[in-house]
């Protein structure tokens, strides 16, 4: 399944702030199609590459609600991505901010076979 939800990306620098937007895919933690804001990638270069780079993170925004998170650069391919840590983080988040589904309720609803392995493995659906 092909999930990639529209989010925000702003790329910090010491006296600025460059922004972009792209697509997150929630399978793989890939950022794609990352478009800049009022800022020329091909003449001024990647932001990551600035002297006065610090950091990048995102935003996932649904009905005025927001989840924001870290966004890690590949400084050699210009590549943006999510941490695999970080982007349970963020469904769990999003799902209870956007849903109103608390993450004990997402894990309960985990699909048969993967609690299945679960118990197979000596512990619990939860993981407890």
């Amino acid at each position: 399944m092909d999930l990639k939800v529209r989010i925000a990306i702003a790329d910090e620098l010491s006296d600025e702030v460059i922004d972009a937007s792209g697509y997150l895919d929630l399978a793989s933690g890939e950022i794609s199609r990352v478009e800049y804001e009022d800022y020329d990638a091909a003449f001024e270069g990647l932001p990551c590459e600035s002297e006065d780079y610090q950091f990048t993170c995102g935003t996932l925004t649904n009905n005025g609600k927001d989840v924001e998170f870290g966004i890690k650069v590949n400084r050699t391919t210009g590549q943006y991505s999510v941490s695999a840590d970080e982007l349970l983080e963020i469904k769990v988040r999003a799902a209870a901010l956007f849903a109103g589904i608390t993450g004990q309720a997402l894990a309960a609803s985990a699909p048969v076979e993967a609690k299945a392995k679960g118990a197979a493995k000596g512990k619990s659906p939860r993981g407890h």
